[in-house]
């Protein structure tokens, strides 16, 4: 049975492109944003901040109050849900991201599930030279993603049954994954409390993850870190586990 091809990042990358998709995503997904703080999450100069900023305005997917701040125009806006509790979630973990950034020295991410796929909704990037980039905004195959597979082990095995049933794929069979595989895969992160990806995603790329959970023990998330396969080193997997459970602890804890 086939399955989808990992994502690969294109040979050649518009910059100004992925830098004006990248802003119309934080403003989706956080609500507001300011010059200085595009410049600084993407890497450019104010004045190119600025310039991108501009144009999302001239195309309605942002607009600027009078203190000049950025809001998500009206091509954005219908599905921009500022008090959302994905928007307050990701609001939460960002401080816990960044530091579990500083201590690992690799990027991390938190992502959700809906239905077989995850959206990535924070990312943050370390600043190694080699390293993997922010996926804040992107949708892969829950059963690709590190995320995905912390999520989809939460679910009885007749729910991941129903979820990958052949009929609901007929337009899209080689996007359906092996059950025989996906079931061993998940039976392996029930058992560990978390997951390794290894390649599954993209190529060459290591990631780590553990769930974060409500009040009541159901998981809304899955943290993760992520990192060049060249880099991973396996005698390190407890304390990364470790880490990324602590940080997980803080988010549900939802303290500084």
């Amino acid at each position: 049975m086939g399955s989808a091809e990992p994502k690969t990042p294109p040979t050649y990358v518009v910059t100004s492109a992925d830098h004006a998709l990248r802003i119309a995503v934080m403003l989706q997904l956080e609500g507001r944003l300011t010059v200085s703080q595009v410049a600084e999450r993407l890497g450019v100069a104010r004045s190119t901040a600025h310039r991108l900023l501009q144009t999302l305005v001239y195309r309605d997917f942002a607009v600027q109050d009078d203190q000049r701040v950025y809001h998500p125009g009206p091509v954005l806006e219908l599905a921009t849900h500022s008090q959302s509790r994905t928007s307050q979630l990701r609001a939460a973990a960002l401080p816990h991201l960044q530091r579990l950034v500083d201590v690992v020295g690799e990027s991390a991410n938190l992502a959700i599930r809906t239905g077989d796929t995850t959206r990535f909704i924070a990312s943050v990037e370390c600043r190694q030279a080699l390293r993997v980039g922010s996926r804040e905004g992107m949708v892969f195959p829950a059963h690709r993603t590190t995320a995905g597979l912390v999520l989809l082990a939460e679910l009885q095995p007749a729910e991941v049954d129903d979820l990958y049933a052949a009929e609901r794929y007929v337009q899209r069979p080689d996007d359906r994954p092996d059950l025989a595989t996906l079931r061993g895969r998940l039976t392996r992160v029930r058992r560990a409390g978390f997951a390794l990806n290894n390649g599954l995603s993209e190529r060459g790329i290591v990631a780590i993850g553990v769930p974060v959970r409500d009040a009541d023990g159901t998981a809304l998330a899955g943290l993760s870190v992520s990192m060049p396969a060249v880099r991973y080193d396996r005698h390190q997997l407890p304390a990364l586990v470790a880490t990324l459970q602590g940080a997980a602890g803080a988010i549900e804890a939802g303290g500084d």
